[in-house]
C-alpha cells in the first residue's frame, strides 16, 4: 500500500494587505483569487484562522469572516475535527488557465460579439403565433401572466418591504432637483443612461458584490424585464436555442420566445441549473439563471456549478444571462458574488435591478456587459424608448452619492430577516400533504413541496377564500416538462411585502382555512 500524502499546506507569503481599506474583504479576495488561478488546489489544508491572523498581523475577527464568506461561497470546507480545506472543483476545460475576478472589457483577437442582426428586420410577433410556432415555445394560457396589482398584502412574491422606503429623503432630492435643473440633463439624454448613476452602481458593486465593473459597462434600463428583453433581442436569432431554468421565471422564457428562441427547459437540483443536460443540448446559444437565489426553488447555485456553467459558455460560444433580482438579500454574512464575478471570457450579461430593495414602480434596473456589447444595447434600447426618465436617474445617483441606498439596503435586508422570522415561526404545522419549511438563507421567498397538483389547487383556493395570496409552483414550470405533474407542486410564499403583525394575521386566517 502506498504512503498516504500528507495535504498540501499553505503559505500566506505573498498576501499583502492595506491597512487603509477593508481587511477582511481584501483577505477573502486573495484567497478567492489563488484558488481560481490554481495557485491553492483542491485539498490544500490553510491554516487555523488564529495562526493565519497571527502571520498576516491582523485580527482573527477578520479572518473568520473573511473564511465565512470563503464556506458561503463553496471555496473551502470544513472537516471534522481536522480543519479547513480548498474544497474539491470540479476540473473543467478551463482548469489549468487564471480565472480573472474581473469581468471582461473585450473579447479576445477574433471572437466576435455575436449580436445579432435581424432584429431590424424582425415582424412584429403575438402572443399566439408564438404560442402556436412549435412545442418549446409555447407560453401558458396564451399570454403572459402579469404581476398582481393593488396594494401589497401577504404572501405577494417579488415586493419588498417598500413601506420601509425613506420617501421624504427622495422627495426633498427629487425637489432639489426639479427647483433649478441643469438645462444640460433636460436634453435628450445618453441612451446608456444617466453617466454619474453608472459610475455610482459600478462603486457600488465593486464594494458590495465583489464585482469588477466600470461605468462604460452599464446600461440603464426600465427596470430587470427590459434589460433581459434586450438581452433577447440582441443574442437571439429566430430557431436558436435558449435554455431556461425550469421551474424559472415565466416572464423571462417569454421574451426569448418573443424574439424567436427555441426553450429548453434545464431542471434545477440542489445545486442550480443541471449543467449535464445544458451540455447535452445541440445548437444553444444562450441560458437564463438566476444563480444568486433560482426562482422560485430558492436553491444557491454552488461554485462548482458556477464553474461548469462558465465552461459551458466558454467552450460553446454560448452566453449566459445572470439575473440577480434579490441578491442584496444574504442573512448570514455578506451577499454572494455573482456569477459574472467569475467570467474570464466576457460570456456573462449581469442583469441587476433596484425594484427589489426601492420598490416596483421605480422602473430603474441595470444591465453590466462585456464592453464590446455596450454600444450595440444602447443602440437597441434608443430605438424603444431614447432614454430613460432623466429625474429619476438623477434622484437616485443623488440617493446613493449621499449614502441613503446603502443605509436603505442594511434596513430592508433587517426587514426581511425580521419578517422570515414570522412567516417561519408561525406556519402551520401538520397540514396533510405539505412539506416541511426549508431553510431560507436568502431572497425574498420561500418553497414548500405540496405532494400533488390538486392538492396544491385546494390550499391556493382556501387561502384564496381567507384573503391570503400565495402561487402556485407549478405554474413556474414549461408545458412540455418531463416532471410528472405531481412533482412539479408547491407553494411559494413572499414574505417581505408587509409587516410582521400582517404576517401573522395572515398565518392564523391560513390555519383556520386548512384546518
Amino acid at each position: 500500500m502506498p504512503p498516504i500524502e500528507p495535504p498540501l499546506s499553505f503559505n500566506p507569503a505573498g498576501i499583502e494587505l492595506d491597512r487603509r481599506q477593508g481587511l477582511t474583504r481584501q483577505l477573502y479576495q486573495a484567497l478567492r483569487q489563488r484558488v481560481l488561478d490554481g495557485r491553492l488546489v483542491s485539498g490544500t489544508r490553510l491554516p487555523a484562522s488564529r495562526d493565519l491572523a497571527a502571520a498576516l498581523s491582523i485580527s482573527r475577527n477578520s479572518v473568520v469572516r473573511a473564511y465565512d464568506q470563503l464556506y458561503a461561497e463553496g471555496f473551502i470546507e470544513g472537516r471534522v475535527g481536522d480543519g479547513t480545506y480548498v474544497a474539491q472543483l470540479p476540473q473543467t476545460p478551463t482548469a489549468g488557465k487564471k480565472l480573472s475576478t474581473k469581468v471582461s472589457t473585450g473579447f479576445s483577437t477574433g471572437l466576435s460579439p455575436g449580436l445579432s442582426t435581424n432584429w431590424l428586420d424582425l415582424p412584429v410577433i403575438s402572443s399566439a403565433e408564438v404560442i402556436h410556432s412549435g412545442p418549446l415555445t409555447r407560453m401558458e394560457n396564451n399570454h403572459l401572466a402579469l404581476p398582481p396589482s393593488g396594494p401589497p398584502r401577504a404572501f405577494r412574491v417579488g415586493v419588498p418591504a417598500f413601506d420601509l422606503f425613506p420617501f421624504e429623503i427622495w422627495a426633498k432630492l427629487n425637489a432639489a432637483f426639479w427647483r433649478k435643473p441643469d438645462l444640460q440633463q433636460l436634453c435628450y439624454g445618453d441612451p446608456a443612461g444617466e453617466e454619474r448613476l453608472r459610475g455610482l452602481i459600478a462603486a457600488y458593486l465593486r464594494s458590495s458584490r465583489g464585482l469588477q465593473c466600470t461605468a462604460e459597462q452599464i446600461v440603464i434600463t426600465s427596470g430587470a424585464q427590459q434589460a433581459i428583453s434586450l438581452c433577447a433581442q440582441l443574442l437571439v436569432e429566430p430557431g436558436d436555442g435558449v435554455a431556461i431554468e425550469n421551474p424559472g421565471y415565466r416572464a423571462a422564457g417569454h421574451a426569448f420566445a418573443v424574439a424567436g428562441g427555441r426553450l429548453h427547459g434545464v431542471s434545477v437540483d440542489s445545486e442550480g441549473i443541471d449543467c449535464r443536460a445544458l451540455n447535452a443540448l445541440d445548437s444553444c446559444r444562450l441560458a437564463y439563471v438566476t444563480p444568486s437565489h433560482q426562482y422560485p426553488t430558492g436553491v444557491v447555485m454552488s461554485l462548482a456549478r458556477r464553474l461548469e456553467l462558465l465552461a459551458w459558455a466558454q467552450r460553446t460560444g454560448g452566453w449566459i444571462v445572470e439575473d440577480d433580482y434579490d441578491g442584496e438579500y444574504r442573512y448570514s454574512g455578506a451577499p454572494l458574488a455573482p456569477l459574472a464575478a467569475l467570467d474570464r471570457s466576457g460570456r456573462v450579461l449581469y442583469v441587476g435591478t433596484f425594484g427589489k430593495v426601492a420598490f416596483p414602480a421605480l422602473r430603474l434596473g441595470y444591465l453590466v456587459l462585456p464592453t464590446a456589447l455596450v454600444e450595440g444595447f444602447a443602440r437597441r434600447r434608443a430605438v424603444d424608448v431614447r432614454h430613460s426618465e432623466v429625474s429619476t436617474q438623477a434622484v437616485m445617483a443623488e440617493f446613493m452619492a449621499a449614502g441613503h441606498f446603502q443605509r436603505h439596503v442594511r434596513r430592508m435586508r433587517r426587514a426581511a430577516l425580521s419578517r422570515r422570522n414570522v412567516l417561519l415561526a408561525g406556519w402551520p404545522v401538520d397540514i396533510p400533504g405539505v412539506g416541511s419549511l426549508p431553510a431560507v438563507a436568502a431572497g425574498l421567498h420561500l418553497t414548500v413541496s405540496v405532494d400533488s397538483v390538486a392538492r396544491e389547487r385546494q390550499l391556493i383556493e382556501q387561502a384564496a377564500a381567507a384573503d391570503v395570496e400565495i402561487n402556485g409552483l407549478s405554474s413556474y414550470w414549461l408545458p412540455d416538462s418531463s416532471t410528472p405533474p405531481d412533482q412539479r407542486a408547491g407553494l411559494v410564499l413572499g414574505f417581505a411585502a408587509v409587516p410582521e403583525a400582517q404576517i401573522s394575521l395572515a398565518l392564523s386566517r391560513l390555519a383556520q382555512a386548512w384546518g
